[in-house]
């Protein structure tokens, strides 16, 4: 019997030692936390660079088969008004044999397959295509023609000739009326 106090005070003293333990680390933790959360929030984009995280665009003035060119996070952005027989072409295009398969309804709006809009950034090293300014080059397949590398994409910008990889990459956008988009 003289030995059974003996064990309920080390097996106390244990209980005591491991709840310092836990106590510790959890006090360093929430330390390291307060150190380290102002060096990780000072990363996060600033006011001003927020406000540019959004544009609108204007698409009143874009006639059919015309494309303007705009400024979205610094880079080149095209909006196309598709024309027609550019929809037409490319919903022919079995979606099966292109090299990043998206149909042109993957790449607009419903309702608005008429607007296709991208980034001008070829997807192969970051040139800027051509094709959106009026008497540009549209390649073979008359939607862009990248000059660094021979890109060739078609009327709804997917890639159909070239060494670019992917399709010109589409920004998240949503139309605030049937004349006017918001881009990001």
């Amino acid at each position: 019997m003289a030995t059974q106090p003996h064990d309920d005070l080390t097996e106390t003293g244990e209980r005591r030692r491991d709840f310092i333990y836990i106590a510790t680390g959890a006090f360093a933790a929430a330390g390291a936390a307060v150190v380290v959360w102002p060096l990780v929030n000072q990363m996060n984009p600033s006011a001003d660079v927020l406000a540019l995280a959004s544009i609108d665009v204007d698409l009143s003035p874009i006639q059919p088969g015309q494309a303007i060119k705009a400024s979205f996070r610094g880079k080149p952005l095209f909006v196309r008004r598709l024309m027609p027989a550019e929809i037409e072409a490319a919903n022919k295009v079995p979606v099966s044999e292109l090299r990043d398969p998206q149909s042109l309804a993957d790449r607009t709006k419903p309702g608005n397959a008429e607007w296709l809009i991208t980034l001008g950034v070829c997807t192969h090293l970051g040139c800027v295509p051509l094709g959106a300014g009026e008497g540009e080059n549209r390649g073979d397949f008359g939607g862009y023609f990248c000059p660094c590398h021979g890109s060739h994409y078609d009327t709804a910008a997917r890639i159909r000739k070239g060494p670019a990889p992917k399709n010109l990459e589409v920004p998240e956008y949503a139309f605030k009326s049937p004349t006017s988009v918001t881009i990001g």
